[in-house]
């Protein structure tokens, strides 16, 4: 029943209207374990960083459950850094600063006792290095969810589409969606992402919710209307690990269980913004989750009389 996740570890620093971050933890694999790890243990992750990277850091995820031994570490080089500044529509950001570092050559080895996951998580990375890890697996993993980025569709398509074919579930934004399928319509852009290989697509649209495509079958989930928002880095990847953690508890890959598994990973995002970096997922209860969790409920909830 282990999850297996697949991304970055790293460094962050952050400018927001509302504040400003010094170097922080962050990367998509950070935020995808701690955020799973709500729902289900052990997480297997396989990353890289430096000698820089905080051995606290590696601590506190080794005591949520996750499994480092596919983390490798090289102690004279530095961790991926990256930089960016967010405007007052946090939907967009400037990136201010990318610093590869342990990532330029990274060539991620699956340990033996993580090839027979039955869920695999491949956060946002080279599509390459994305199929490497797939490669590796014992057998066909049940389920296998992808998170890419704008950048490979624009430096990598071909590397993308070879990947996508081995996928089942994709997760996107939805000027991604549009870019990977030329479609401007959603709806048609779906249509075309799913000839590609993948069975389900999900396009987030941040505080305008998420969309679940399968087939001919449409689910919309909303975004929590939420007062403070001071970060929205990293609320895509906590999304995925909210999405993948209740997926992999379950059991359940029916499209009926998928539409819970995005009202549970836009809970978890609804928690991620709250403060800056990872800062608010470390300290989140799960009775604070199954309230957040039920007031998604709430949101979408009615009766209707037809007369």
């Amino acid at each position: 029943m282990s999850l297996l996740v697949v991304g970055t570890m790293a460094f962050d620093a952050i400018e927001t209207p509302f504040g400003k971050s010094d170097r922080i933890i962050g990367g998509a694999a950070t935020y995808i374990a701690l955020s799973a790890s709500n729902f289900i243990t052990p997480i297997k992750q396989i990353s890289i960083v430096g000698g820089d990277f905080p051995q606290a850091e590696l601590d506190f995820l080794a005591s949520r459950g996750v499994e480092l031994e596919g983390v490798e570490v090289k102690k004279d080089q530095k961790s991926f850094f990256w930089s960016g500044k967010y405007h007052l529509d946090m939907n967009e950001r400037d990136t201010l600063d990318t610093q590869l570092n342990v990532l330029a050559d990274f060539k991620p080895v699956v340990p033996e006792s993580y090839q027979d996951c039955e869920f695999v998580m491949l956060g946002n990375l080279v599509p390459a290095i994305q199929h490497s890890v797939l490669k590796q697996m014992k057998t066909r993993p049940k389920l296998v969810v992808m998170d890419t980025m704008n950048f490979w569709m624009e430096t990598a398509m071909p590397d993308l589409k070879e990947v996508l074919k081995h996928v089942d579930v994709l997760l996107i934004n939805d000027s991604e969606a549009r870019q990977l399928s030329a479609e401007y319509s959603l709806v048609k852009a779906a249509k075309a992402i799913l000839k590609m290989g993948p069975k389900y697509l999900v396009v987030k649209k941040g505080e305008h919710g998420a969309l679940l495509f399968h087939g001919d079958q449409v689910f919309v989930a909303p975004a929590l209307p939420l007062e403070d928002i001071f970060d929205p880095t990293g609320a895509g990847d906590t999304f995925a690990g909210g999405f993948m953690g209740h997926i992999s508890r379950t059991k359940d890959i029916s499209f009926n269980n998928m539409k819970t598994a995005i009202i549970v990973g836009s809970a978890m995002a609804s928690f991620c913004v709250e403060k800056f970096g990872t800062t608010r997922l470390k300290e989140i209860s799960k009775e604070q989750i199954n309230d957040r969790i039920q007031q998604f409920v709430e949101l979408v909830n009615f009766d209707i009389s037809l007369v």
